[in-house]
């Protein structure tokens, strides 16, 4: 039993040692800053589009408003740009009246979010780095969006949005 022992101790001392060595997560792409490469993000900064998008899709704009950072850069399709929460949501609710007054139905689909973070720059303060970033998509009657959400502390702070001709499946 004592010569068991022996054997076992050494061994979950070994396995213990091992499991505890943290692994770097593996890069999926480059950044445009030297050094910088792209990692697939956390899940929390999805929840936090979501949250975003779901305020947007029921025009709560106080909600929209508390998660967006003044003095941000926000950049419609149409090439309108804000910097604040106020402008992002007069934007929204003009684009919202342009369609009832046009009898277009107004909504969208969403078919995926994804967060992602660049990350190594040799330059640390690069504003590209900061919280992180979330790409989705969405579908309209007329048209897909391709839209990038830069969060950092549960706000938004940079906000890019494309719009191309809609795609039959």
């Amino acid at each position: 039993m004592r010569h068991i022992l022996y054997l076992i101790i050494p061994l979950f001392t070994i396995t213990s040692c091992t499991n505890s060595i943290p692994q770097a997560p593996d890069s999926n792409g480059f950044g445009p800053y030297e050094g910088q490469s792209v990692y697939l993000g956390d899940q929390e900064y999805v929840d936090t589009f979501k949250k975003l998008d779901a305020a947007w899709a029921a025009r709560d704009y106080e909600t929209m408003k508390s998660m967006i950072m003044d003095g941000g850069t926000f950049n419609f399709e149409d090439g309108t740009s804000v910097t604040t929460g106020e402008a992002f949501v007069t934007k929204v609710e003009q684009e919202y009246q342009n369609s009832v007054a046009n009898s277009e139905e107004w909504g969208w689909k969403t078919d995926y979010a994804f967060a992602a973070y660049p990350n190594g720059a040799l330059e640390v303060d690069v504003a590209n780095q900061k919280g992180q970033w979330v790409n989705a998509q969405f579908t309209s009657q007329d048209a897909t969006y391709i839209e990038w959400y830069q969060f950092l502390d549960g706000k938004l702070i940079t906000w890019y949005q494309a719009k191309g001709a809609y795609v039959f499946e």
